[in-house]
């Protein structure tokens, strides 16, 4: 049988982008029920630099590191009260936004507009998961909650997935460039 532990170099990677994730994520803009955060754009780089496994469990160290407590969600906000409230279907979605804008990547080999696709798609899975615990969470209804929590926000992320896409692309190649970034590991 395949020895599946994990290597050093993948821990470091995976934790990095997690704290990378755990500084930029609490920073955020109130505009009503969910703020506008850097969380879903720093996702889209880590997930350009590890791939759909790593990046994906990146995510959820961070979400378990705010679930202990820790306050790294927007706002700086902690626990299971902001992962069981109102907007924590967005904050599970981002597993979802790692692992499909992931594979995408991986699958394209980093191409930027098939890359970009994923990350759309990722994005549009985390919205409906977060909107459909919305709405469970506020016993509201669906056109409420999208007025609230998606369409204030749909044109940001999208600029915040073509510079992931720019930047992640760039950044992508020059760290496999160094030797920094090894994509079979990682």
């Amino acid at each position: 049988m395949k020895n599946k532990k994990l290597t050093t170099y993948q821990m470091a990677v995976t934790a990095l982008m997690a704290a990378a994730l755990c500084v930029l994520g609490p920073l955020s803009v109130p505009i009503g029920a969910v703020p506008i955060s850097l969380s879903n754009f720093v996702i889209c780089l880590t997930v350009w630099l590890l791939g759909p496994k790593f990046g994906t469990l990146s995510v959820a160290v961070y979400l378990l590191i705010g679930l202990v407590g820790v306050p790294v969600f927007s706002g700086y906000g902690a626990g299971i009260a902001k992962l069981a409230g109102p907007t924590g279907g967005y904050l599970v979605g981002y597993l979802l936004l790692a692992f499909i804008g992931g594979l995408f990547i991986e699958k394209s080999k980093g191409q930027p507009v098939i890359s970009g696709i994923g990350l759309v798609l990722g994005d549009a899975a985390c919205y409906v998961l977060g909107t459909a615990w919305f709405v469970f969470q506020m016993q509201c209804e669906l056109g409420y909650a999208l007025s609230v929590c998606v369409y204030p926000f749909i044109a940001l992320d999208l600029a915040k997935i073509v510079v992931s896409c720019i930047v992640g692309a760039l950044l992508r190649k020059r760290l496999v460039q160094a030797g920094v970034l090894k994509l079979k590991e990682a």
